[in-house]
């Protein structure tokens, strides 16, 4: 006797609307996950690779909203979106626009205020991983926005990486992106200027950089030693000085900018760090743990 047969669930239909390395990724990803992607950039040519692997392209922003009803903009910011989608805004009711570009959180609200009065429902996207690793086990992305939207599409939206679910506030994943961007580029500034200091005595960024990297890999199992779980001390208001100290910390920042002066160096990284932890020995938390800092970045006119 056979087995009965179920249907297959047809893919859904695509758009990605900008074709930069981020928007070819993706329409690539869904692409050979069976979807039918249509695509928009404004410079055609950019279009031609992914068309070739089987993309269609749309003439017009209109035209491309019109043949899916989700809509992935990966765009430089929102204000790139208005300027490609303020002319097509009839065909925007009943679509879902995911963007996956970055700006700021207050931004991403008034986005998706704007979708909303155009009759489409909105999700405020932030891709964690660089663009050879969409689609890839460890891409993740963070959302934010209605979540019976997110529910609708999770399944399409998990083809380009694991979706992450922040909340209803379109700004929680602009938010979420941006503190993870500030610890990409503050750590991308700290190694550059790390490997000015080496530079100095003549020793070569090629051999300084595999030491340092090497000490950015440790950082976050050194943060994770002895903590119950990061953060949960700060969330408590405790910082327990048995570890490490911010005065301890704070001698260690003062001789870093000593070290960056004399060497002629750029200071506004070194300052910017020895700031944080004056403001926490001026406040009378020189014995805490260097946790405290996290005062003086929450409120520096605290007096």
């Amino acid at each position: 006797m056979n087995e009965p047969q179920h249907p297959t669930a047809t893919p859904a239909a695509v758009t990605v609307i900008g074709l930069g390395p981020m928007g070819q990724a993706m329409t690539r990803t869904l692409l050979a996950a069976g979807h039918p992607v249509t695509v928009w950039n404004r410079t055609p040519a950019r279009a031609e690779g992914v068309v070739a692997a089987g993309a269609v392209p749309a003439a017009t922003p209109a035209e491309a909203l019109r043949a899916s009803g989700l809509v992935l903009l990966s765009l430089t910011d929102h204000r790139a979106m208005y300027d490609v989608l303020d002319g097509a805004t009839g065909a925007l009711a009943g679509r879902t626009l995911a963007n996956l570009g970055s700006d700021t959180p207050d931004r991403s609200r008034e986005a998706a205020r704007w979708a909303a009065r155009h009759g489409a429902d909105f999700l405020t996207g932030g891709v964690m991983v660089p663009a050879p690793m969409v689609g890839t086990p460890g891409a993740h992305v963070y959302y934010s926005g209605d979540p019976e939207v997110m529910e609708r599409h999770r399944a399409v939206l998990a083809e380009i990486g694991e979706p992450r679910y922040l909340g209803a506030d379109p700004g929680l994943a602009q938010t979420m992106y941006q503190a993870q961007l500030a610890v990409f580029l503050s750590t991308l500034s700290a190694l550059m200027h790390a490997t000015a200091m080496l530079g100095s005595t003549g020793m070569k960024a090629a051999e300084a950089l595999p030491e340092l990297l090497a000490s950015a890999d440790r950082v976050g199992a050194i943060l994770r030693a002895g903590e119950r779980r990061p953060g949960a001390g700060i969330d408590a208001g405790e910082h327990p000085g048995h570890l490490s100290t911010v005065t301890m910390m704070g001698a260690t920042a003062d001789h870093i900018v000593e070290t960056s002066t004399a060497l002629g160096l750029d200071l506004a990284l070194p300052l910017a760090v020895q700031a944080h932890y004056r403001h926490a020995i001026e406040h009378g938390h020189g014995g805490d743990n260097w946790t405290r800092i996290i005062d003086a970045v929450r409120n520096p006119r605290a007096h």
